[in-house]
């Protein structure tokens, strides 16, 4: 057993993780972050939820056209396989990410 402070963690760099749990392939991570991540696209899905801070996440739809939703605190986004998408934090935030071991 082990407890994970979602709202005092920090990495020492953006995107920097601690692992929290590996379930049969399937990652659960806590994020630190002030910097944008980069365009990915996830060979599975993901979810993401935002522990403390603020989040634009960007996401091209089915046309392709850029698509942002703002992500407070308790708020989850999910990529299906194949969604385009990017975070931006708004100054610190922190984040679950549950994905596919080896994601980008």
């Amino acid at each position: 057993m082990k407890v994970f402070r979602g709202s005092t963690f920090k990495a020492d760099r953006a995107w920097g993780a601690v692992e929290i749990a590996n379930m049969g392939g399937v990652t659960t991570r806590l994020h630190w972050t002030d910097q944008p991540y980069k365009w990915h696209t996830n060979d599975g899905e993901e979810v993401f939820a935002v522990l403390a801070g603020c989040v634009e996440m960007r996401f091209r739809d089915k046309t392709g056209a850029e698509q942002r939703t703002l992500l407070e605190s308790g708020d989850v986004f999910y990529a299906s396989i194949g969604t385009e998408h990017v975070a931006h934090p708004i100054g610190e935030a922190r984040v679950l990410v549950v994905e596919r071991e080896g994601s980008v």
